[in-house]
């Protein structure tokens, strides 16, 4: 007999105050650093090149540590990984803070990325325990992907904010205690939702990646998270050098593609009741296309502008929205018995190809142009339109 659980009494409201922390600061620690990246090799007394180091490990142990913590959520539970993890992180953001020599400071970010990785982990699976047949879902999963695009255009000015008056230091302090803070909402109010079964596969990863629909799904959070990944990354030279947008001009029209997504969000569950998950996904990379053509389109024109560069992307927004709301449910839907193991291959796979792909395009092609972002919102979409269509040939075909 499976071992049960007790119930998920939280509205969605409470329930979001007690995940979304999590999901935000694990996003926030790599962001809200970037400010004091130049001044950190003095500090520290050693090369920018170690201090970039620390960029890139907090990067690929967020995804990588994953594959750790997932199984780890599957056999101990959720509770106890996500207390671990944030109080892992709470810890390690205070090491940061005390650092004043390169060595800790790197082992300390270390162990900072794999607690953000176990409260990634924890907190999606939680979400799809609980919520995988649930119209909530839905308003859960658009809602912290639309949070996490403000968290890289916030994230350095709070960064600058607390380093003017407070010194570097105060940034790692910051986050110990939004940490401590969230571990402790979640020792009040987190339930372990994770129903351990008698009869568990033997290779649940080996399952998860056989999986077309996984596939499909997370190439789909894939090309959204991944549009606004390369969007990031070239928005500075396309509006500051070459439609010599000012920098706080160019923060403000930067963040209207966030607030369009937030706003997407408030009709999102609607449009998952009225074309479901495969329906919504269709539509998603549907308005990638139709933003990637935009985008093209302005690229005719000339010199980019607000209308050429930022008005395209509100469509691309709205795409990504849509797309995140169901990706992680289409991805899961039959991994009941290693939904912990499946979240981290999920997070994983997706951080490798946005990493990946994402980066090529920018380095590649002119990154001071739209054309690293038309390459990849259009050659992902149609990618993933593909999978998709294949994986409802192949279900419509089986018995």
């Amino acid at each position: 007999m499976p071992v049960q659980h007790p119930v998920w009494s939280h509205s969605l409201s409470a329930a979001l105050w007690l995940m979304a922390p999590f999901d935000i600061l694990a996003s926030l620690a790599m962001d809200i650093y970037l400010p004091v990246v130049p001044e950190m090799p003095r500090v520290l007394g050693t090369t920018p090149a170690v201090i970039q180091l620390t960029l890139s490990v907090y990067m690929v142990l967020l995804g990588v540590g994953q594959l750790l913590f997932g199984p780890l959520a599957d056999r101990l539970g959720r509770r106890p990984v996500l207390l671990g993890g944030g109080t892992l992180f709470a810890v390690a953001s205070l090491g940061l803070a005390a650092s004043s020599t390169a060595a800790p400071f790197i082992a300390c970010r270390v162990l900072q990325a794999l607690g953000a990785s176990a409260m990634l982990v924890a907190t999606f699976a939680t979400v799809r325990d609980v919520y995988a047949h649930r119209e909530e879902g839905t308003t859960i999963y658009a809602t912290f992907g639309a949070a996490l695009a403000f968290v890289p255009a916030l994230g350095p000015i709070l960064g600058a904010l607390l380093e003017s008056s407070w010194g570097w230091r105060a940034i790692f302090i910051a986050l110990a205690v939004l940490a401590a803070l969230a571990v402790a909402n979640a020792v009040r109010g987190w339930q372990e939702t994770h129903v351990r079964r008698t009869r568990v596969s033997s290779s649940p990863m080996g399952q998860v990646l056989r999986s077309l629909r996984f596939w499909t799904y997370t190439l789909g959070f894939s090309a959204a998270m991944g549009t606004f990944f390369v969007f990031f990354s070239t928005a500075p030279r396309v509006l500051i050098e070459r439609a010599g947008f000012a920098p706080l001009a160019f923060s403000l029209v930067f963040g209207t593609v966030a607030v369009v997504m937030m706003v997407a969000t408030r009709w999102v569950r609607r449009a998952v009741l009225r074309w479901g998950e495969a329906g919504c996904l269709a539509r998603g990379m549907g308005l990638l296309l139709v933003g990637a053509a935009l985008l093209m389109a302005g690229l005719w024109l000339g010199r980019p502008s607000f209308v050429t560069f930022i008005v395209p992307m509100w469509v691309s927004a709205v795409g990504m929205v849509a797309t995140v709301a169901v990706a992680a449910n289409g991805a899961l839907k039959h991994a009941d018995d290693a939904a912990g193991t499946a979240v981290a291959a999920y997070f994983c796979a997706q951080s490798v190809l946005v990493g990946a792909v994402g980066t090529a395009v920018v380095l590649v092609l002119p990154g001071d142009t739209a054309w690293p972002l038309v390459a990849f919102s259009a050659g992902m979409a149609v990618v993933v339109m593909v999978a998709l269509a294949t994986l409802q040939r192949r279900e419509q075909a089986a018995p």
